[in-house]
């Protein structure tokens, strides 16, 4: 009597280095992409602030009666934000102390509020992140 032995089904090498070459391939075209879109958020979320602390000076500076020239300080903007005259101020995604003066600089109020971070996450007053011009 003879006994059928059927070939044993496994992967070959060739097959496992196929398949771990395109992981690699994908992993490569992927993780720039992230990477990128991840500074982006970042980017936006820091505009994005810039926004709100402008359009809080605006507010200030109209209530108060105050003059173009007048600078705000922190506790005059806090109020308008929208998290009372306690809560926190934003601070720039990029910044790891997560303190309001080393992100932000308000500026008086004809002029929009600057970001002082730039996309190292070092003080860099040449390269902010800014407000596009005539967005509040």
């Amino acid at each position: 009597m003879k006994t059928k032995t059927s070939p044993k089904t496994a992967f070959t090498l060739v097959e496992i280095m196929i398949v771990v070459a395109i992981i690699g391939l994908l992993a490569a075209v992927a993780i720039p992409n992230f990477l990128h879109a991840r500074s982006k958020s970042q980017q936006t979320a820091c505009i994005n602030n810039l926004r709100q602390l402008d359009q809080a000076k605006q507010a200030w500076a109209m209530e108060k009666g105050k003059s173009s020239s007048d600078t705000p300080v922190q506790s005059d903007v806090q109020p308008y934000l929208g998290r009372g005259s306690s809560g926190t101020l934003p601070c720039c995604p990029l910044d790891s102390t997560r303190v309001f003066i080393n992100s932000y600089t308000l500026g008086d109020v004809s002029n929009a509020p600057v970001c002082n971070l730039n996309g190292n996450g070092q003080k860099d007053p040449a390269t902010p992140h800014e407000l596009p011009r005539g967005a509040s």
